[in-house]
């Protein structure tokens, strides 16, 4: 398949974004991506920011394996139900529910519905963040750091810690962590910031759990420059044409580039994997 190696200038005022209004929209399923299967079947997974992006192809992803889903967003409604309905197109049922992750009492409450209404969860998609492009570390304000923070950090956290009430031997947490956790970004230092300590969340969680023998998994993907909603909502728009151009691939990836690392991850054929984390980042080497 042939994806876009560069994009029209864009941006929008609204942050996280909205998938609908993107030019070129991404590539969020594409059969030679995504399989019909059942690595998954009868899975309960929910997934924050599973509306857009590459939470959208990791939503329909699982549920293309069998799945049910949760998606969790923020206040995207046509994105997310957009999304539920291509889930339900599949074959599988879908629920969406809006709150901010940041948000301690909702997600709570958000874990509750889920089990009152489905009686398990399965898979845990930490997918939900935001990023705020910064020329200057002394800039960045109290309110752009608490707001990144607590999104990133704080709702990864209290998704988790609710979830793992409810999670039982054979269960699953992906977190998306970031390339930036890796090599850094001037730019997005805050979020960077963020995204590396989803990285030990992952490293530490994944040994506690291993070491009390639960047979919960906790395992992370780091994609690099994904075109999603975040991009043309965090960057000025004369820096979208050449997104991703400087990766060994020289082009952006597409979230249906990342959906296969998470449906992996979620499966049996994953079972001897924890701690760890894929990076699907365009041949940007990484080794730590």
């Amino acid at each position: 398949m042939n994806f876009p190696t560069s994009f029209p200038a864009q941006h929008q005022d609204k942050h996280p974004g909205f998938e609908s209004v993107m030019n070129p929209t991404p590539i969020y399923y594409d059969e030679k991506y995504i399989k019909k299967g059942d690595l998954l079947k009868d899975k309960v997974a929910i997934i924050t920011g599973g509306d857009s992006g590459i939470g959208r192809a990791v939503s329909l992803a699982y549920a293309h394996q069998g799945a049910d889903i949760i998606i969790i967003y923020y206040d995207e409604l046509k994105d997310a139900e957009d999304t539920k309905k291509l889930i339900e197109t599949v074959g599988r049922k879908c629920s969406i529910i809006q709150g901010d992750i940041a948000d301690g009492k909702f997600c709570t409450e958000a874990i509750e519905t889920v089990i009152k209404e489905y009686g398990k969860i399965d898979i845990l998609v930490n997918n939900a963040a935001v990023q705020y492009e910064c020329k200057d570390f002394k800039e960045i304000t109290d309110m752009q750091f608490d707001k990144t923070m607590k999104t990133n950090i704080y709702g990864t956290f209290y998704m988790t810690r609710a979830a793992l009430k409810y999670m039982k031997s054979g269960a699953s947490i992906i977190n998306t962590a970031s390339v930036t956790a890796y090599a850094g970004n001037e730019k997005l230092i805050d979020y960077s910031m963020t995204k590396g300590a989803i990285v030990s969340l992952t490293r530490s969680l994944s040994t506690s759990l291993a070491k009390k023998k639960s047979g919960i998994r906790v395992n992370a993907v780091a994609p690099g420059p994904i075109w999603t909603p975040l991009i043309p909502s965090s960057f000025e728009s004369t820096e979208i044409p050449q997104f991703g151009s400087n990766t060994p691939m020289a082009r952006a990836g597409q979230p249906v580039e990342c959906a296969g690392a998470y449906v992996f991850l979620a499966s049996e054929a994953a079972s001897y994997i924890t701690g760890q984390t894929i990076h699907i980042n365009g041949g940007e080497i990484v080794n730590s």
